[in-house]
């Protein structure tokens, strides 16, 4: 970060408290806008005043006689591990493929009694189309299957749309069947996991990356409902 030194070059001895005071604070008031406009969000403020009376500031001391005058407290830095939702947030759609996978995904639906909106919701949010997306925690394919999930199926190649789908929908029905079709309990379950909405009260769990899932499949859920699919 670049210093920035403001001196007065004039005697405050003959200058009263208060006349002091306005004359520090709008200097302050600079310091501190220039902390917030550059690059780092914070900085220390550092003064001192030499035998003439001359005040001198900055955030960079360059000199032994500077003392701290104001410590800006560092930004928060949330020690919470990058979660899926913030993959999610971030996932671009693939257009083309939408549309491409758009037969497959109105056949799953028909077999599963699902709105065909309803699992292009969650293929948007879980992997914006991409066939062979791998998340960090090990999830696969267009609707972001778990390895256990995906046996429990009967799937062989997870990274086929038309298996993907096919499970990914039915198991979409299974949750909608256990929590008495409460969606979001049902999309809750298919981000966390149906213990988890269990162990929670039969609510939607905590989860930072779970409360925000939810929320962004239904509003994807409803912008879709008025596409022709």
């Amino acid at each position: 970060m670049p210093a920035l030194m403001v001196s007065m070059h004039r005697s405050y001895k003959s200058f009263s408290r208060t006349q002091l005071r306005k004359i520090f604070l709008p200097l302050l008031a600079l310091f501190l806008i220039f902390c917030m406009s550059s690059k780092a969000a914070y900085c220390d403020i550092y003064a001192f005043t030499d035998t003439n009376g001359t005040q001198s500031f900055s955030n960079i001391p360059t000199d032994d006689r500077y003392v701290l005058v104001l410590r800006a407290e560092e930004p928060k830095v949330e020690t919470t591990e990058i979660t899926e939702s913030t993959l999610h947030k971030n996932v671009a759609i693939n257009t083309s493929q939408q549309k491409t996978l758009a037969a497959e995904i109105n056949r799953a639906a028909l077999m599963y009694h699902l709105d065909p909106a309803l699992l292009h919701a969650v293929i948007a949010t879980e992997s914006g189309y991409v066939t062979n997306a791998v998340s960090r925690k090990g999830a696969m394919g267009l609707m972001q299957l778990m390895p256990d999930t995906a046996r429990r199926y009967g799937v062989t190649d997870p990274f086929n749309p038309a298996q993907n789908i096919q499970a990914g929908t039915q198991h979409l029905n299974s949750l909608l069947k256990r929590f008495g079709n409460n969606l979001h309990l049902a999309l809750a379950a298919y981000n966390s996991g149906e213990s988890n909405v269990v162990k929670y009260g039969t609510r939607v769990p905590p989860f930072p990356e779970t409360r925000a899932y939810v929320p962004k499949v239904m509003r994807l859920y409803r912008k879709y409902q008025y596409q022709v699919w």
